[in-house]
This record gives structure tokens, sequence and C-alpha cells, in this order.
């Protein structure tokens, strides 16, 4: 049973990497695997395309000086304490993901933040990995205040937005991790090492929900199969098309 209110799903779209049809797959994937009443809302610099249902807001200004590249930075802006006048919880969703079960399970505990841990053998680093994170809309308006206020000194210390906003939190005694099997990586959970991937097609693992597509293997990719840049060989996944549409 869930333990929200007033349930918002949130996503993020710039630039050309993605296009609408993006932002709608996401919603119709949220809408079948999430028997919960939700509004989703895009934060976008173009909402062209994308579906009425779903509500549009210009992605929030970052006021800093100097020429820190933003973009890496633009996911903070949903941790504001003043965000349009929204209420209640949020549930963050990477554009680039791929729901293969229910998601209701996400909104059943009352911790205050959580987050996917991150992909890494370095298991003490309590980095988490961004692309699905909930939250209460306004009560961690500290993330990004410090930031702003700081942030000549974050690019220092922090590679990346995740882990600058993983470091806050936990900072705050907040910081929660989603159960392991739940959010699994499509290139290191779902792929099989080098030699095998070249034989075996990637599966989906026990207890999975929401599949991470990061690095340059996207949801496209996956289901044609082929090289890259950074990883050898992946067998075409098919069945990435049966879930992300």
């Amino acid at each position: 049973m869930s333990k929200h209110k007033n349930i918002h799903i949130f996503c993020m779209k710039w630039g050309t990497l993605y296009d609408a049809t993006y932002v709608n797959r996401l919603y119709s994937m949220v809408k079948r695997n999430l028997s919960l009443p939700f509004t989703m809302v895009c934060f976008t610099d173009d909402e062209t395309g994308i579906e009425d249902q779903i509500k549009c807001f210009p992605i929030p200004e970052i006021d800093i000086p100097g020429n820190l590249p933003e973009r890496m930075w633009k996911k903070l802006t949903t941790l504001k304490e003043d965000l349009y006048g929204l209420e209640g919880t949020a549930l963050f969703l990477d554009l680039d993901i791929v729901i293969v079960d229910n998601i209701d399970c996400f909104f059943e505990d009352d911790a205050p933040f959580r987050i996917i841990k991150d992909y890494t053998w370095k298991s003490w680093r309590i980095t988490g990995n961004s692309s699905v994170y909930r939250f209460e809309i306004g009560k961690h308006g500290y993330v990004f205040d410090y930031f702003v206020e700081n942030f000549e000194n974050i690019r220092k210390q922090h590679r990346n937005e995740q882990e600058y906003l993983t470091w806050a939190v936990n900072e705050k005694g907040y910081l929660n991790y989603w159960p392991k099997e739940w959010c699994p990586s499509f290139k290191y959970d779902c792929v099989s090492r080098f030699p095998i991937a070249f034989w075996k097609t990637p599966k989906i693992t026990k207890g999975a929900k929401i599949i991470i597509f990061h690095g340059e293997i996207n949801p496209h990719k996956a289901i044609e199969g082929g090289r890259g840049k950074w990883y050898r060989y992946v067998r075409p996944a098919k069945w990435v098309a049966d879930y992300w549409k």
C-alpha cells in the first residue's frame, strides 16, 4: 500500500539527444506499470510533440557565474524548494530507462530519499545513480541552494551531479538505496561478460522493475544489438521492444 499521496513522475528533456518520443514512451510505460494515480511532469526546453496528458515546465535556471557546464547539473533543479508550486512525492526517471514490471513498490516506504546505488566495484563509495530517485517535492532545497552558493568548490570535489546529490543528501542523514534487484544496469547486469556476450542474448534479471541504460547503449541500440565505442559486442535484445513502447 502506498505511503505517498499526490504522486508525480518527473523527467527531463533538453537538447536533441532524445526527442518527444522518449517522453511519450516513458509516460506509456508508467501508465501500464503503476496502479496508483499520478501526474507526469516533464521539465524541458522544447515541448513539441509531447502528449497533452504530460505537464511541461521550463527547466529552472541555475544562476551561477562562470563557465560551469550547466547541462551536467540540470537535474539538481528538481530539488529546488519552490518548484512551480508542485507538491507531493516525485519519482524522477531518466528518459532512457525501460520499465519491465509493476513499480507500485517504489512508493511503499516512507524513507525521505531513495536512489540507485551506483554500479561500481568500488562498493565503499556512497554515490548513487540518479536514473531513478524519489523525494518529497520542496523538502530537499538544501541540495540546490548549497550547490549554487558553493559551485566552485563542488565542481572540484564532485565529478558530476549524481555524486554531489548523493553526498548532499547523505550529509543530512537522508540517504537510502533501492533494493539492488529493482534497478539493474543493462550494461552490467543484463549483458553477459565478454566473451559470452557474443553468443548469449541479454536477459531480464530476477526481480527487475526498471532497467537502466547508462553509457553508450540506449534502448534503440539494445534492440538492434551491435558494437560500440565503449563496448565490444551486444547481441540484439528484441524483448526490449516489448516493454519500451
